[in-house]
C-alpha cells in the first residue's frame, strides 16, 4: 500500500511527479515563472518565452526521484508498540492495527506501508524477540549443520528465559493464518537450509549417501527439537549440537568387542 507522503513502500518507492521542484501546480517541467504570470513589462502574448534548451535526441529520461526512504525510527517504534501491548496482557487477537498504530504514535498508513496485515507485522514482532539467525558458509556441510543447529539451542534458551515470547508462541499455535505465515516466512527457509547443508554433507563424504537425506535432517534436527520445545525442563548444554553431531555419526550400537 502506498501512502500519499511518497514514502518507500515494502516493495520499492513511488516515483515523484514530472514537475518542476518550486514550479507553481500546473506548470509544465522547464517553464519560466514570467510565463506563467505574464511579463512584468507587458509582453504580448504572441510574444514567445525564453526556453532552455532540452537533452539532445535520444537522450534517457531521468530516473524519477524516489520517495524519502522508510524511517528506521517509526519501524522500531511499530514493533516496540505490539511489544508493550504483549507485555501489558493484550492477546494477540485483540490487537488491532488502529491499537498499534496510536500506541506508536504513527498513521495506520505507515504500517500499511511495511506489513500488509496483523500476521505478517507479528511475524517480524516475533524474529524481532528471538536471537538473529547466524551466518553459514553456504559451502560447508556438517560445520553449517552445527550452527544452525546451536542456533536452534540458543532460541529455544530465549524461549525459556522469556515469559512473553513462550505465550506468543503459545497463542501464535492457536492462530492457524499467524502460524502459517510464521511457518511459510520463517520455520520452511530454515529447514530447507538445515536439508542444503546435508546434501553438500553427503557430497562431500561426511555422511551416507545411502539415506534418504531428510530422514537425515530429521535425525540430526529431532534430538534438539525435544529438547527445546516438547521437553522445557531438559538441560540445553553449551555442547549440546556436538554431541548430538557426534552420536549420529558414531552409531548407537555399540562398538564391537575385539
Amino acid at each position: 500500500m502506498q501512502g500519499q507522503d511518497g514514502e518507500r513502500d515494502r516493495h520499492g518507492a513511488r516515483s515523484g511527479g514530472d514537475r518542476s521542484p518550486g514550479a507553481p501546480d500546473g506548470m509544465p517541467a522547464g517553464a519560466s515563472a514570467g510565463t506563467a504570470a505574464g511579463s512584468p513589462h507587458g509582453a504580448s502574448a504572441g510574444t514567445a518565452a525564453e526556453v532552455p534548451p532540452g537533452p539532445p535526441p535520444g537522450t534517457p529520461d531521468p530516473e524519477p526521484r524516489r520517495g524519502r526512504p522508510r524511517s528506521a525510527a517509526a519501524e522500531r517504534a511499530i514493533l516496540d508498540a505490539v511489544i508493550a501491548l504483549l507485555e501489558a496482557g493484550e492477546p494477540l487477537a485483540g490487537l488491532s492495527i488502529e491499537r498499534i498504530a496510536r500506541t506508536a504514535g504513527v498513521g495506520k498508513a505507515t504500517i500499511y506501508r511495511r506489513w500488509s496485515d496483523k500476521e505478517e507485522l507479528f511475524v517480524d514482532v516475533v524474529r524481532d524477540m528471538e536471537p538473529d539467525d547466524p551466518p553459514v558458509s553456504g559451502t560447508e556441510g556438517l560445520a553449517d549443520l552445527r550452527v544452525m543447529l546451536e542456533s536452534l539451542r540458543t532460541r529455544g534458551l530465549a524461549q525459556r528465559s522469556s515469559a512473553l515470547l513462550h505465550n506468543i508462541f503459545a497463542q501464535m499455535k492457536s492462530h492457524p493464518k499467524l502460524w502459517n505465515e510464521y511457518h511459510g516466512t520463517v520455520i520452511a527457509p530454515r529447514r530447507l537450509a538445515m536439508v542444503e547443508a546435508v546434501r553438500r554433507a553427503v557430497a562431500a563424504g561426511e555422511l551416507r549417501d545411502d539415506l534418504d537425506v531428510e530422514l537425515i535432517d530429521d535425525l540430526f534436527v529431532g534430538p534438539m527439537l525435544v529438547r527445546t520445545v516438547h521437553r522445557p525442563d531438559a538441560p540445553l548444554p553449551d555442547d549440546l549440537a556436538d554431541r548430538i553431531i557426534t552420536a549420529l555419526l558414531q552409531g548407537l550400537a555399540p562398538a564391537a568387542r575385539v
